[in-house]
């Protein structure tokens, strides 16, 4: 008779509760852990004699079969298919794995496509186009085998010099969950059988670190941290069931994030009703041990992650193989404590269907790699991620007879146009850790070497090349992104025989030491490094109409440019197709729609400088200013250019009094005055003066991306509930109070061109457990 594990027409709970006593605790444990997929791997396939060490009791993931190897799209396939055959033939109970891969801008994976970095994506201010983005993602992981992806970001960030600013979605909670809620959908789909576990990570507050560094602590207060840096979390939890949450590197308050029963059990499991399974972040469970040191050995570590409710340990058995066990026996952690554990990860695997498809075809992988259909919505989301912060005298778009000089150390490469999660750049960490004693300990591949060019793309220059002819196009590097190499010579004299000057500066993403933002590359200054800004001035002096295009995954302090330079075009890192995408811009194939997720600062003094900060922040009382410097950020939140002129009219708020559980309908006319079709980002703001505790001086509270033909006009309305306006008040109880809220509705957080206001009545009401977190939106075409 089949076992009731086996048989799929049975209720996951019985599945698992069948399953589990079956299991030695040797085994338990297996599905507590992962192993890198080159630890098993050999001569390009999948290895039984290496299996045979390290898979005898079964595994609970497999880290990173498409990341993390040479292989191409059909050989990461054959080799998922081969891993699950061993585990669901060889091993006793015939578990199968978890494959989990990356996917920041895309399937960190050889030939998969690559799109714009989450910093980019979030320029779009566009729910529906990430969801796609993230249902092309889905699509090729479960291709390969894959079934879980370490994304989203989930964590707001208001300090640039962090290096994994653009692996987020920016500065604003709203935004951020609105954004993840998408990316989330699209990643997991209606059929849990066919879709990908979505990541929520790093929980919580790991972009507020101490001085901008990596894995640094974070010092927030339990009502900011609860209303700005668990708000995306929770919204993706409750609005898009979000299976997977990955805690922070980081401490808060002395207790790091994979120890604390507070964030991963009451806030997490019992306020929240999370149902899903937590994974460490790589190496995180050790680091209590070696980097924390509030545990006294490896088996400290393991009783503390698992008591704090850490269901797996990733990215390959540490901790959680030989110390867990010892933990155990000792009887320092209870067999109901790994049960707990281990039937969320049983859960996770009958919710994926892995016992009824456990493979993949091999022959229809490539049909879903990069397609057309695919590089099209590429190009799309490159071209809507560009923000075009300044065009003085109109001097973009540029006319296709001209003569245009391209400069720059991010004019003709390929390899800076894309983000550090993109596969080039953690191919290269393995490289680099190969080379540098591999400072985590932890077995690398042999034969593993950068692909830098996994899918084709073309360079900003090649793409520019393309439209004007090569005759038309003068071209010099200049220098390099690090000050190592200049020729300010040929620059200029480029500069002088041409029209027009593109410069295209800024950084190289990724984690190798040589690399200028993502992970573990932060900043103490927020300039352009090197010789950059000195060739951009030499350019200027030239007197050549200039135009910079900034390539970089983080809000750069760019003032001088800002005030010398007509033409500024913020091109985040826009992937396969951003080259085109900026020269579709530049050359008026596409008109800039991109707005600024978050504040792009004048230098790092000013620093945290967001919209949301409270009446007694964002200046120097009684003075304003600092003495050397504005308190304003040189370009504010929400802030973006276009080549037509949108114009604002007739705001309606209905009804004008509200009580506190009801909804407010605010709408606006919106007109395309101007001679370019074009997108605009409608944005809706609100200010609360007469709360009990201190607000914001501005809050997003929706947002609507809107095409608009020359002289179309549409009625966006946006239907907000007074849930939406509740906050933690004196006592921490999340309510709603009545007073008058201000309406403020505009181009960007300074831009605002309506306003009104309505006003709550009733008595203050607790609605933790009623809580709103997206507003819906409706447009209108009207004529």
């Amino acid at each position: 008779m089949t076992e009731t594990y086996r048989d799929a027409y049975r209720p996951e709970h019985e599945r698992v509760a069948d399953l589990l006593p079956r299991m030695s605790l040797e085994e338990k444990v297996a599905q507590l852990s992962s192993i890198w997929a080159y630890e098993v791997l050999a001569n390009g396939g999948f290895d039984e004699q290496r299996a045979a060490h390290v898979l005898s009791d079964g595994i609970g993931q497999v880290t990173r079969i498409a990341g993390a190897t040479n292989l191409p799209p059909r050989g990461v396939a054959q080799f998922a298919n081969a891993l699950q055959r061993y585990l669901i033939t060889r091993t006793r109970l015939g578990i199968p794995a978890i494959v989990h891969e990356e996917s920041c801008s895309g399937f960190m994976a050889r030939g998969a496509t690559c799109f714009p970095q989450a910093i980019g994506l979030a320029s779009t201010w566009d729910r529906h186009l990430i969801q796609r983005i993230a249902e092309v993602i889905r699509t090729q992981i479960r291709a390969a085998g894959g079934h879980q992806a370490l994304a989203p970001l989930l964590d707001v960030t208001r300090d640039p010099r962090w290096g994994r600013v653009e692996e987020t979605f920016g500065e604003d909670p709203q935004l951020v969950a609105e954004l993840g809620i998408a990316y989330i959908k699209g990643l997991q789909g209606e059929d849990g059988a066919r879709g990908v576990l979505a990541t929520g990570k790093h929980f919580v507050g790991y972009g507020a670190s101490e001085g901008g560094m990596n894995w640094a602590p974070a010092h927030l207060p339990e009502r900011e941290l609860r209303e700005v840096y668990m708000y995306p979390f929770e919204a993706a939890i409750k609005e898009a069931r979000l299976a997977a949450i990955m805690p922070g590197y980081h401490e808060l308050d002395g207790v790091p994030c994979h120890w604390s029963s507070e964030l991963l059990q009451r806030t997490l499991r019992e306020r929240w009703g999370f149902d899903g399974i937590v994974v460490s972040d790589y190496f995180a469970v050790n680091q209590l041990f070696e980097y924390h040191r509030v545990a006294q050995s490896k088996v400290d570590a393991a009783v503390f992650a698992v008591q704090a409710g850490v269901d797996v340990e990733l990215p390959s058995r540490d901790v959680y193989g030989g110390p867990l066990l010892e933990a155990v026996r000792a009887g320092r952690i209870r067999m109901e404590e790994i049960d707990a554990l281990v039937t969320r990860i049983l859960l996770a695997k009958f919710r994926l269907g892995l016992f009824e498809h456990p493979y993949v075809d091999v022959e229809q992988i490539e049909m879903v790699f990069d397609n057309a259909e695919q590089r099209a919505l590429a190009r799309e989301a490159a071209r809507k991620s560009l923000v075009l912060l300044k065009n003085e005298d109109d001097l973009l778009p540029l006319r296709k007879d001209l003569r245009v000089a391209v400069i720059g150390p991010n004019a003709d490469s390929t390899r800076n146009l894309v983000g550090d999660y993109a596969y080039p750049c953690h191919i290269e960490s393995l490289v680099e850790m190969r080379r540098q004693a591999n400072v985590f300990d932890t077995p690398l591949p042999e034969d593993v070497e950068a692909v830098e060019q996994f899918v084709p793309m073309r360079s900003i220059l090649s793409a520019m090349r393309e439209r004007l002819g090569a005759d038309r196009i003068v071209y010099a590097e200049g220098c390099d992104i690090l000050g190592q190499r200049a020729d300010f010579e040929a620059a200029t004299d480029a500069a002088r025989r041409a029209d027009v000057a593109v410069v295209v500066v800024g950084d190289r993403a990724g984690v190798t030491d040589e690399c200028t933002t993502g992970e573990a590359r932060d900043r103490a200054t927020l300039g352009l490094l090197g010789h950059q800004e000195a060739l951009v001035r030499a350019v200027v002096e030239t007197g050549t109409p200039t135009v910079v295009v900034v390539v970089s995954g983080r809000p750069l302090a760019l003032p001088w440019i800002a005030q010398h330079v007509p033409g500024v075009l913020m091109a985040w890192l826009p992937g396969e197709e951003g080259a085109d995408a900026v020269a579709d811009v530049l050359f008026g194939d596409a008109v800039p729609g991109g707005k600024l997720p978050i504040s792009m600062p004048r230098s790092v003094g000013q620093l945290p400088v967001y919209y949301r900060h409270k009446p007694s922040g964002g200046r120097s009382h009684w003075k304003g200013n600092y003495v050397d410097e504005l308190t304003t950020p040189l370009y504010p939140f929400g802030h973006g250019l276009s080549y037509t002129k949108f114009v604002y009219t007739d705001l309606a708020i209905a009804p004008e009094e509200i009580e506190v559980h009801g909804t407010v309908q605010i709408s606006c006319v919106i007109e395309n005055a101007g001679r370019y079709p074009g997108d605009e980002v409608v944005q809706l703001y609100i200010r609360d003066g007469e709360a009990s505790v201190t607000r914001p001086v501005k809050e997003l509270k929706g947002f609507a991306r809107v095409s608009l033909a020359p002289g179309e006009r549409a009625r966006v309305t946006f239907r907000l509930s007074a849930h939406q306006l509740a906050f933690y008040d004196r006592d921490l109880r999340f309510v709603v109070e009545p007073g008058t809220i201000q309406v403020l509705v505009g181009s960007s957080s300074e831009d605002i061109r309506l306003t009104g206001a309505f006003r709550i009545h009733g008595s203050i009401a607790d609605v933790e457990r009623e809580k709103v977190f997206s507003t819906p939106v409706t447009i209108t075409r009207l004529d």
